[in-house]
């Protein structure tokens, strides 16, 4: 992966034992080589159920994914392969989550991922935000929260946090044993941030770093906290960490065009780059539509927001393992 250009955090080997071990998904690598040298790979989970077909996905669960290769026609050729092995596994559709669209596949260019452009000295990055969005720092910053950031040891509010977000937003969690893989098997390359206010968390992330890039991948509120306004605080103490260890890039994760998600990043000087779900429909007669904003799951989402907590602990994971 050190020569393709276009590598990224989702495509590396670990997501395979990850998928397969925590949420018990089929998983494949293809691999791309010329001689006795690996030149390309293409990482597909395959995800089964009733509700929400039979997907084969690079890579669900996380921002993107789709193949890494040296150049162009070695892309081109684990596309291909892709292509050959949905077939003949006969999944409802094929789905390439990429910076790229492919030919020959149907393509959504409803997401884009959200990225600022770092600086050795943080206060360069914050000089080009606006005098409003510096004040909103400034103002949050008062709010007596403090941040820390780490690993393992902050799983405990990382998850409490995130589950309590997830419910206002009516999502389903996966269980925690999901993350505590993650950060076992990535090490090094994985940064948890907790924001808190009189010792409680109010705010947190989960985010991975490749080749000098922060890969933001999970973020929540918890409701109590909404009106400290902790996420100013701490995006701007992710950013300033980012800076002073010498990161160049950060992902503030992907988001829905024109959402209020999508704005919000962009006052942290975030650029969109274009993103491209590319689809091969297989069984499948048109392109899903499993997203949040569908109509047809709004009653669900109401009525996950209103169960317990407790509750949704239990029917939560087996539910968010089957939603790619």
């Amino acid at each position: 992966m050190n020569l393709c250009p276009r590598a990224n955090f989702y495509q590396r080997f670990e997501w395979a034992d990850v998928n397969r071990g925590s949420l018990g998904h089929r998983t494949h690598f293809l691999l791309a080589e010329r001689g006795d040298e690996i030149v390309g790979v293409l990482p597909l989970v395959r995800v089964r159920s009733r509700i929400f077909g039979d997907v084969m996905s690079s890579m669900p669960f996380v921002n993107f994914g789709g193949p890494a290769g040296v150049d162009d026609a070695v892309e081109s050729a684990l596309v291909v392969a892709a292509v050959a092995h949905a077939d003949a596994v006969r999944c409802d559709y094929l789905q390439l989550r990429s910076t790229r669209a492919f030919e020959g596949f149907e393509v959504s260019t409803d997401k884009v991922s959200m990225t600022v452009t770092l600086d050795a000295d943080p206060e360069a990055v914050m000089k080009g935000f606006t005098t409003k969005h510096r004040t909103n720092i400034r103002r949050a910053q008062k709010n007596e929260l403090t941040v820390r950031a780490g690993g393992a040891e902050l799983m405990d509010d990382f998850y409490h946090t995130l589950s309590l977000s997830w419910q206002r937003l009516g999502t389903p969690l996966y269980r925690r044993s999901y993350f505590d893989d993650i950060v076992r098997r990535f090490a090094g390359d994985v940064r948890i941030f907790v924001a808190y206010h009189a010792g409680a968390p109010v705010a947190t992330a989960f985010n991975g770093e490749f080749r000098g890039t922060v890969e933001g991948m999970w973020a929540g509120v918890a409701p109590l906290g909404q009106e400290l306004q902790p996420n100013y605080v701490l995006y701007w103490e992710m950013i300033r960490d980012a800076c002073e260890r010498g990161l160049h890039h950060f992902h503030l994760g992907r988001s829905t065009k024109d959402s209020g998600a999508m704005h919000f990043k962009e006052r942290w000087s975030a650029q969109p780059q274009q993103l491209y779900w590319n689809y091969h429909l297989v069984r499948a007669k048109q392109i899903p539509q499993l997203n949040p904003d569908n109509p047809k799951y709004a009653k669900a989402i109401q009525l996950w927001q209103r169960l317990p907590l407790g509750v949704l602990r239990v029917i939560g994971p087996p539910l968010a393992r089957l939603i790619p």
